[in-house]
């Protein structure tokens, strides 16, 4: 595997070993492994839309104090990994399902690249959409972790008019076309922090933006009609399979906006060995909180894996 570009940004943060990968339809993706040589096994990071390796690399530097590597990835049409139309602020796909090609190339990647096992899933947002279908599809992992899981889009009862809109629209050929509402700014530069609906923690807002700004090609926009007609599909379907029985614990803010909580709530209800763990005052990344807020997230998410490894 090559070696790609990693930024650190800001300085000071723990840093990545980023490789590029191919997809099997030769979609070029890039890959970033911290603390390879840890002992415990590696956590396998699925980001959500707009996302990029760098995004984690405070969340890499706590999982490997905790004894775990990290190996995440640039999904295909955002972060370093090859756009997929010629608006490369648009972010775009053309199946859901190519997302379970990138899940395939990251998995040769930690192979290759010998990651130590066994391996945990922890996923974010459309990151948890993905890694739902992948632990469906056998995604060898001991366990899970979810924050803000896209298991449907918080669309609430506007959701049945949104997908018949994007299926018209698609079939109009605007699929290309940025959703309605939606524009090629990345939302951290586009946002205000007090208007904003990731974080409560300035801080981590600034380091958000600043990555944008020193590294604006990590950054996506908007989605595309065929992204938004593609995710509510893919939502749809996996809110009809049964559950799960990977041991699991789901993290959600009480002040979550963007991703539907009842139907985060309503899997977890059937999880058996699940667990539902709301954060007070959280928002959408409760990942990119303060200290305080994200130590007793990680704290349950790594006495999860520990008790797998």
């Amino acid at each position: 595997m090559e070696q790609a570009p990693y930024h650190q940004v800001p300085a000071g943060e723990p840093i990545g070993q980023a490789y590029w990968t191919q997809a099997s339809d030769d979609v070029r993706l890039r890959v970033a492994a911290w603390a390879k040589d840890s002992a415990k096994g590696t956590v396998l990071l699925f980001p959500g839309r707009t996302e990029y390796v760098e995004k984690y690399a405070l969340a890499a530097g706590e999982l490997a104090d905790a004894g775990y590597a990290t190996l995440s990835i640039d999904w295909r049409g955002q972060g370093l990994a090859d756009r997929l139309q010629k608006n490369r602020q648009a972010g775009h796909l053309l199946a859901f399902s190519d997302y379970q090609r990138d899940v395939q190339a990251l998995l040769e990647a930690a192979e290759t690249l010998d990651m130590p096992k066994p391996y945990f899933l922890l996923a974010h947002s459309m990151g948890g959409c993905i890694g739902l279908r992948a632990l469906y599809n056998d995604l060898p992992v001991k366990a899970a972790a979810f924050t803000a899981p896209m298991w449907h889009i918080g669309l609430g009862p506007l959701r049945p008019a949104a997908y018949g809109l994007s299926v018209v629209l698609r079939r109009l050929g605007m699929g290309d076309w940025l959703a309605p509402g939606t524009k090629n700014e990345t939302y951290v530069l586009d946002t205000a922090f007090e208007d904003n609906q990731l974080t409560r923690d300035r801080g981590m807002f600034a380091r958000l933006q600043a990555q944008a700004r020193m590294v604006p090609d990590l950054c996506i926009g908007g989605a595309t009609v065929r992204w938004v007609n593609e995710a509510l599909r893919e939502c749809g379907a996996l809110a009809q399979m049964p559950a799960l029985h990977v041991p699991c614990v789901t993290f959600l803010g009480t002040d979550e906006k963007i991703v539907d909580t009842a139907a985060i709530k309503t899997r977890m209800e059937s999880w058996s060995n699940g667990q539902l763990i709301m954060v007070p005052d959280g928002e959408h990344e409760v990942l990119m909180e303060g200290p305080a807020k994200r130590a007793p997230i990680m704290h349950a998410m790594t006495d999860l894996f520990d008790q797998h490894v």
